[in-house]
């Protein structure tokens, strides 16, 4: 249940303060807070409520708001519940009718919060946020134009409306674009620390079942089964023999426990819970990927898992010096002229990111109404469908063409200008993973991951708009004590 109300949000001379505490109208949160098309965004939040029946759900405004404050600054769940008891700016960004020294809600709802707001949703808030703060273009002048020129010629008219029709199908505006990892918070995976963990949680499996059905435990040589581990984890020097003959070892332990467990699972009396089934599917699967690795001397393998609590995480090859492979999801960023981020394609599997290039194209125009003049990516976006498909549009891909290399001054600068102008979107991803969090993700859950990437883009953007309107008030106000100056 959801209680819609359009007269909830208030302002900040609505916002009840305290007896001798006195707020700045000027602080960044309140510039924030009225930046925020709060009531589109809770038209769309409210259609996730549709029952009318039942406890009524924490506000738009307290749930996105929240998220967004903990992307800023990286607080954890029960930090920032703290940081919005005690901080009334705070309070005021997320919709608080005045300022209470308690919490406004438990930690926990964090998690159903990031739930709720699903990859769809977000993506539509980017968009509600990016649109409402960006002024659009005006043609009422080209229309006057247009009257005016109802007294000329005929063959003026003939010739004014061809070039009408080919400014309004010209392409304007610049779109940038690259792929990055979110890199995961997860252990380095190694074949014997999964080995390891899969029969640690296979133990407690049968014991588990032995406690709540009568059985008796089975022998699984535990004590041996961690000696041999250790063996190998306590060794500074680990030579290829002896890490094959460790996985070896484990491989036959895991074998075993997994064999006692379809022998239980065979009797009638004996049920296991989702979660548990949950968890025996996630470790047959490890158990069959690391088998097939072992035996044919390999180490990759499709739809690796590389991490027993969250399965869904896959390894991303990226190729950089510092981290050749990393761990979680991979997206594409696209920015526009106005510096404005958006997140293309999202997927926890490793893809060709080139794929990506004819949809963030086709995004740009329905957005805009027209195909961007340039796009700016990385050379492997150069392809020959991406290749074709820009010359059918009269779109200029940046990168060095095919063929033998021209002696220009002019493709020289304008392969410059471009490589320059590409830098920000490296800048984007730069500034999302140092100070917006997207350096780690701490979430566990698969949506809660997709979430916690999307609100990182949408708190980058909303403190780029905040950034661009004091810009502005501070570029109007020298304008005015220039004028002050000349006596005006």
């Amino acid at each position: 249940m959801y209680k819609f109300n359009r007269n909830s949000q208030i302002t900040f001379s609505d916002f009840n303060q305290p007896f001798g505490m006195k707020m700045n109208a000027n602080n960044r949160w309140i510039k924030k807070a009225d930046m925020i098309p709060w009531d589109k965004i809770e038209e769309k939040y409210a259609e996730l409520f549709p029952s009318k029946t039942g406890m009524p759900a924490k506000p738009l405004r307290m749930a996105l708001g929240s998220l967004l404050i903990q992307k800023q600054y990286g607080y954890s769940d029960e930090e920032l519940v703290e940081q919005l008891r005690e901080n009334p700016y705070y309070q005021y960004f997320i919709g608080m009718p005045g300022y209470e020294d308690k919490y406004p809600f438990v930690p926990s709802l964090l998690v159903e919060f990031r739930k709720r707001l699903s990859e769809e949703i977000l993506c539509e808030v980017n968009e509600i946020i990016i649109s409402s703060a960006m002024p659009e273009k005006d043609d009422s002048d080209d229309d006057d134009n247009n009257s005016n020129d109802s007294n000329s010629s005929s063959d003026n008219k003939e010739a004014d409306i061809s070039d009408e029709k080919e400014t309004e199908n010209s392409n304007s505006g610049t779109l940038i674009l690259d792929a990055t990892c979110a890199p995961q918070n997860i252990e380095y995976p190694q074949d014997i620390n999964l080995l390891n963990e899969c029969r640690e949680k296979l133990e407690k499996l049968i014991d588990k079942i032995c406690y709540d059905f009568n059985y008796y435990t089975p022998r699984m040589y535990r004590e041996n089964a961690r000696k041999d581990y250790l063996s190998l984890a306590k060794c500074k020097k680990r030579p290829a023999k002896r890490i094959r003959k460790a996985v070896k070892q484990q491989l036959q332990y895991v074998r075993r426990d997994l064999k006692y467990v379809d022998e239980f699972l065979a009797l009638e009396d004996v049920k296991l819970t989702e979660k548990q089934s949950e968890l025996l599917d996630v470790i047959r699967k490890v158990y069959a990927q690391q088998k097939y690795m072992f035996d044919n001397k390999t180490h990759s393998v499709e739809n690796r898992i590389v991490s027993i609590s969250q399965p869904f995480i896959r390894p991303i090859v990226r190729g950089k010096a510092k981290s050749p492979v990393e761990f979680g999801a991979k997206l594409d960023l696209s920015v526009d002229e106005n510096g404005m981020a958006r997140v293309e394609k999202l997927s926890f599997d490793a893809y060709n990111e080139s794929e990506v290039l004819k949809t963030a194209v086709e995004n740009y125009k329905q957005r805009t109404g027209h195909y961007p003049e340039r796009v700016l990516v990385d050379q492997i976006y150069r392809n020959r469908t991406n290749l074709n498909f820009c010359k059918e549009n009269g779109i200029r891909l940046s990168g060095k063409k095919l063929g033998r290399p021209k002696q220009s001054e002019t493709d020289k600068k304008t392969e410059y200008k471009d490589n320059t102008d590409r830098i920000e979107v490296e800048r984007k991803f730069s500034l999302a993973k140092r100070k917006f969090g997207l350096g780690l993700l701490y979430t566990k859950l698969k949506n809660t991951t997709e979430a916690s990437i999307l609100l990182s883009v949408i708190a980058m953007n909303i403190d780029r708009l905040a950034a661009m309107f004091v810009r502005l008030i501070r570029i109007f106000l020298l304008y005015l004590t220039n004028l002050k100056l000349w006596g005006y």
